[in-house]
């Protein structure tokens, strides 16, 4: 499948489930207010770190695996057991906390989701190497729409938030079931689906372990980053303000899906390439992806500028519209985030998994400072202005550290 028919499956896919996140929270913002959005940002922001170190990006490892070092059931056995020990310790977390029972029930429900949605990425993974991102984008569709309709559904009926929450979970559980599991065994790796369930090769996973859990540890400290904030704002401000700072901050979801899908879709070519020890075509692709990410990042920011007010009005209702401040902010950092972004998946994509974990541990750092000096002084406008420095440090030393990459195996090359 051409990179163009890739790229326009898994832009399809993107573009449906993270419109049906954002449904989600103009459903909450429109029918539990903005304590409801702040109740469900901070369980995603409690329970995404988690889930994130559990990964080990193993789908980033999967579609990178040009020689085919570790199988399918390999993979899946990994996750099966990484996914376990992060539920429970979701669960646990949630239990220990002081946030009260109507919290912890939306914390647990969204740890049972983000534990299903975990298994639905490795068979992701195995699709993406493959490029059959079509399978991909189906999947993504069902989990997006059944999720965002079931939440509504029990909200208009129920008015709990809890069980909306966990209306999610069973959405998510159902499509793994009944379509991403099935999908395996008709994409050609049944034997290996079985395998996983039958025996565990832990010889082999450790060496899978040792391979992925830089990368592990640096998705965690990207969800940190984007998470810290969300800390700081619940203990300072409370759930209100914390509300109106998610549901601002979800907007960048309209440039973050089509960033995700070129970033996905040119992951394996862009592998390719430097395997090849093609660097030059390596260089110019990334350098249109890059480009591309940076006009759509000043697109969000002039919208916002002439239009954030009335944007959010229409969107979340009034009680938000006092926001348009922070939309200007956030919609700055969306457009360094997009730049930056693109230069982790080419670091992905040269397999340079150690050097961003020393990075992103100095970007977690750096946001712990700006949110402490920030947030507790200007509320949602400092997290949004933390998360803009934060994100210009992550461009440049990302940046840097490709620049090093390409320099050293070209003088290897030369030499």
């Amino acid at each position: 499948m051409s990179l163009r028919l890739n790229f326009a499956w898994t832009l399809a896919g993107n573009v449906i489930f993270s419109a049906s996140q954002w449904g989600i929270t103009v459903a909450l913002a429109r029918l539990a207010g903005p304590e409801g959005v702040g109740r469900f940002a901070l369980a995603v922001a409690l329970t995404t770190p988690i889930v994130m170190l559990s990964n080990l990006n193993l789908r980033g490892v999967q579609a990178t695996d040009t020689t085919g070092r570790f199988s399918f059931s390999e993979y899946f056995s990994l996750r099966l057991l990484t996914a376990a020990a992060a539920l429970a310790g979701m669960v646990l977390l949630a239990c220990t906390s002081n946030y009260g029972i109507a919290t912890l029930f939306v914390v647990i429900a969204v740890a049972c989701a983000k534990s299903s949605e975990s298994l639905s990425d490795v068979c992701y993974g195995q699709l993406q190497q493959r490029e059959s991102m079509d399978r991909i984008a189906i999947s993504m569709t069902l989990r997006g729409v059944l999720s965002v309709a079931g939440l509504t559904a029990v909200l208009l009926t129920t008015g709990s938030l809890p069980w909306a929450c966990a209306a999610t979970a069973a959405a998510w559980l159902a499509v793994l079931w009944a379509y991403d599991l099935p999908n395996m065994k008709m994409h050609g790796t049944r034997r290996d689906l079985l395998r996983a369930w039958r025996h565990v090769p832990f010889d082999r996973l450790k060496a899978l372990v040792a391979l992925a859990a830089p990368l592990g540890a640096v998705m965690m400290l990207l969800a940190l980053n984007s998470s810290i904030p969300r800390y700081f704002i619940e203990r300072g401000h409370g759930f209100r303000e914390l509300g109106i700072f998610a549901a601002i901050a979800s907007l960048n979801a309209a440039g973050t899906i089509v960033i995700s899908a070129l970033g996905q879709s040119a992951t394996p070519r862009l592998a390719s390439l430097y395997a090849q020890g093609d660097y030059q075509l390596f260089r110019r692709l990334l350098g249109r992806l890059a480009g591309l990410g940076l006009l759509i990042g000043i697109g969000g920011v002039l919208a916002a500028l002439f239009f954030g007010r009335d944007i959010l009005r229409l969107l979340y209702g009034s009680q938000f519209s006092a926001g348009s401040v922070v939309l200007v902010w956030v919609m700055a950092y969306a457009a360094v985030s997009y730049v930056a972004s693109f230069f982790g998946y080419a670091l992905t994509a040269a397999r340079r998994f150690k050097v961003q974990l020393p990075i992103f541990s100095g970007l977690t750092a750096l946001t712990v400072v700006f949110c402490f000096w920030l947030v507790p002084r200007s509320g949602a406008v400092g997290a949004a202005q933390a998360l803009l420095l934060t994100g210009i440090a992550q461009g440049l030393m990302m940046a840097c550290a490709l620049y090093r990459t390409l320099r050293h195996q070209e003088k290897a090359v030369a030499e």
